[in-house]
């Protein structure tokens, strides 16, 4: 029987990169409607990802989950952190901030982290985790793939940047990858 995961985000892109992660199993995913807004009040991934998966279950009495996810440089003591899209208009005005914020410092260690949170149609917080992938940040962007952050974060293990990467080889090491990875056995226990 295949069961509704109403994805708390307006966003197509999101959601298709979910749909992925969940093939194997019987939910399907539709897009919460885009009149719903949820403030991202939390002072931390998890707790945002808590809130809108809970306000959207609560809103529409169905499961639903949620994603919080951004970039932390060691540097810039976890910044641009949980405000990693508003750093800026867009992605280049993002990459530029950081890279001007980093300047010629060392440590370019930085990790992403994607927080995900499932709420049953009571709006209980029923699943939870939490993705890190380690990297670093370059001095210039390297690559055409992905978007955001992805063309300065590079990965030691693969010697490449997020936006080098086969989309396949990113779903499996990235922070989301992580994430789903780790919600794979609680995801097919609920009833």
């Amino acid at each position: 029987m295949v069961r509704k995961l109403v994805v708390a985000t307006g966003n197509p892109g999101k959601l298709k990169e979910m749909q992925e992660y969940l093939t194997d199993l019987p939910w399907e995913l539709e897009l919460k409607p885009a009149d719903l807004d949820i403030e991202e009040t939390g002072t931390t991934f998890i707790a945002n990802a808590r809130l809108k998966a809970s306000q959207v279950a609560k809103a529409l009495g169905k499961w639903a989950i949620a994603d919080d996810s951004g970039l932390a440089v060691d540097a810039l003591n976890g910044a641009p952190g949980i405000y990693s899209a508003r750093y800026g208009k867009d992605d280049e005005d993002r990459i530029e901030r950081l890279l001007k914020e980093l300047g010629d410092t060392d440590n370019r260690q930085a990790k992403f982290i994607c927080a995900v949170a499932i709420a049953n149609p009571d709006g209980e917080i029923v699943l939870e985790t939490e993705g890190i992938c380690r990297g670093e940040i370059l001095n210039s962007p390297r690559g055409t793939g992905g978007f955001g952050y992805d063309p300065i974060f590079y990965v030691p293990l693969q010697q490449q940047t997020f936006a080098e990467m086969s989309p396949e080889m990113k779903g499996k090491i990235s922070h989301r990858g992580v994430a789903f990875a780790q919600l794979m056995p609680g995801l097919k226990e609920l009833r």
